[in-house]
């Protein structure tokens, strides 16, 4: 009865016969409530390490991939160049084969203009022998 009488006006016996004035139900409660949270604590304290380690490998793999990004634009733009160059020297090629067909085209009327002409000189030379 005195106990309960206590209770009401806020004081307590703990399991040691110790005067207290919060209710040993809510002190043992409240301590674990402290242990719960102490292991809170250090539950996100232990995520935070991981997530910080996985920000870092994340980091290092953008890193990685902004290089071999910066790799891939670089061989392509050197792909598109060398395609160019190909092109160019293509053209330069075709326009030299149709410089040499013309030169060719040139040279055999010359070459024909040149063989009426010695068929024509020797038919003069037959006259001039034929005609001692």
């Amino acid at each position: 009865m005195a106990n309960e009488h206590l209770s009401r006006i806020g004081l307590f016996f703990d399991e040691l016969n110790k005067i207290r004035v919060l209710d040993p139900v809510v002190s043992q409660q409240t301590i674990e409530l402290k242990d719960e949270c102490k292991e809170f604590v250090d539950k996100i304290a232990e995520f935070q390490t991981i997530v910080d380690s996985f920000i870092q490998i994340i980091d290092n793999l953008s890193n990685e991939v902004e290089k071999e990004k910066l790799k891939a634009i670089g061989s392509r733009n050197l792909l598109k160049s060398i395609t160019k160059r190909r092109e160019a020297q293509q053209q330069q090629l075709q326009a030299l084969i149709i410089e040499k067909k013309l030169q060719l085209e040139r040279l055999k009327i010359q070459y024909e203009a040149l063989k009426k002409e010695e068929i024509e000189q020797k038919e003069l030379i037959e006259q001039f022998l034929l005609q001692k």
